[in-house]
């Protein structure tokens, strides 16, 4: 009895002092319960992801700004200084008395002013910007991926601390139902009521429990850490979800009924045909390389010229000039004509692309729905499962109670009602989490909604 005592002892002081454990059985005074809107709606307003992408989003829009300004007329003001180190020689025929060699110019020479340049007709230039709000739209889209991708990976973590906090309370009833039959057989063993080897088989499922308990509470703090994490908040916040899993039973059947199966919203299908639209728009501006082109250029000067040290008596004389530039492109060795034809060959290729994408995503969709049906009538069944293994355990209860049915076999009933609560509960996880992949899939997650929502705790 002595030894049992102590395998008893060991085991209750090595439970206490592991850090997993009694860092997850504490719960903080602070903890706050948030349910999975406020949990999305914080993510979406802190986390990082989300604040690179819209800044991503404003890049672009100044990257437009920068080829509007292209079309505005541009000023610039300079200025010059020669110094002359051998002046040119002019040479007059004298006659008789030959040919005679003048110098020209002066020693130093300055020009000061402005010069300014326009475009009046620039066709490439303005389809340069169409082609900026298409990009500017591929930012969009790929700023709603990130969140629609964000929303998923928060959703999801929360259904894994909804499935390890559930898991935990079933394995935890396992644990106390195990050590309240081995106090039990303890006492009755110390009456002689009972063998030794009872209370040695009531330790043993005991022991048994206590590992699983441990990776329950393990599983609980890293589900509650990765959430915090998407959360963009640091991990000393302690989240508790305010909802279980069995809650979402109620409206799972309606739900599955009623699905959109629309993939009209599917991010890579908008990003495809945002790039199709760029490709389309880059291949008119090769077909304008061929357009002429007509740009206004002006100009003020002021001149000035001395002889022997610089900058003395300077004498400035303005001059101005307005002009205007015409090009007609002509001939190029048929660049343009191949570059043209690149562009149409990856607009065509888009279109193959399309079709193949939008096959892979309909299969995708009706695999994902299959599932959803799957683990719907798995959490029917299993469901009706926990009923009859709880029906089957309160059997075995009273049986035992009244000595008409062994110890093992109480045991075995409590087993299988863990057994089933746990598949239920992993059915349940199992559904929402595709669920929510589809929805990305789909992309038909309401932003909006988390736009004007409000959580209570920020």
């Amino acid at each position: 009895m002595k030894s049992l005592i102590s395998v008893a002892m060991l085991a209750t002081v090595i439970s206490t002092t592991n850090p997993v454990s009694a860092a997850t059985d504490i719960v903080p005074s602070d903890t706050l319960s948030v349910s999975l809107d406020e949990c999305i709606a914080i993510a979406l307003d802190k986390n990082p992801t989300i604040k690179v992408a819209d800044m991503e989003v404003s890049r672009v829009d100044y990257s437009k700004k920068e080829t509007i300004g292209q079309l505005l007329p541009s000023i610039a003001f300079g200025g010059q200084y020669n110094r002359t180190l051998a002046k040119q020689v002019a040479y007059m025929n004298m006659g008789d008395a030959g040919r005679r060699g003048i110098k020209m110019g002066l020693d130093n020479s300055y020009n000061v002013g402005f010069s300014a340049t326009m475009p009046l007709i620039a066709p490439q230039l303005w389809k340069s910007l169409k082609l900026s709000d298409s990009q500017i739209l591929q930012n969009v889209e790929a700023a709603r991926s990130s969140r629609l991708a964000l929303i998923n990976s928060v959703e999801n973590a929360y259904y894994s601390l909804l499935l390890a906090e559930d898991s935990k309370k079933v394995i935890q009833e396992s644990y106390d139902n195990a050590v309240f039959n081995h106090d039990v057989y303890q006492k009755k063993f110390q009456v002689g009521a009972a063998s030794e080897y009872d209370v040695l088989r009531t330790s043993v499922a005991v022991k048994n429990v206590e590992p699983e308990l441990t990776q329950a509470d393990i599983a609980i703090k890293q589900a509650r850490l990765q959430l915090t994490i998407l959360m963009g908040l640091d991990a000393t916040h302690a989240l508790t979800p305010a909802t279980t899993l069995s809650d979402y039973e109620k409206t799972m059947y309606d739900h599955t009924l009623g699905i959109d199966r629309s993939i009209e919203g599917n991010t890579d299908l908008r990003m495809l045909d945002l790039q199709t639209r760029s490709l389309r728009d880059a291949l008119t501006i090769q077909k304008m390389s061929w357009y002429p082109t007509l740009s206004m250029n002006a100009s003020y000067n002021w001149t000035s010229s001395n002889d022997g040290v610089p900058f003395k008596n300077l004498q400035w004389s303005p001059y101005s000039m307005v002009g205007l530039t015409l090009n007609i492109p002509l001939f190029e060795g048929g660049q343009r004509y191949h570059r043209i034809k690149q562009a149409q060959i990856q607009v065509d290729e888009m279109k193959w692309q399309r079709e193949n994408l939008e096959r892979n995503i309909n299969m995708q969709v009706d695999l994902a729905i299959d599932n959803i049906k799957m683990n719907v009538k798995q959490i029917a069944s299993n469901s009706e499962s926990v009923r009859q293994a709880d029906k089957a355990h309160s059997i075995m209860e009273k049986s035992f109670e009244i000595g008409a049915a062994s110890y093992l076999d109480l045991r075995d009933s409590e087993l299988a009602l863990t057994r089933a609560r746990l598949a239920y509960f992993q059915s349940i996880y199992n559904y929402l989490v595709a669920d929510s992949d589809l929805r990305q899939l789909l992309g038909n997650a309401d932003l909006q909604k988390y736009e004007t929502y409000t959580p209570s705790h920020k």
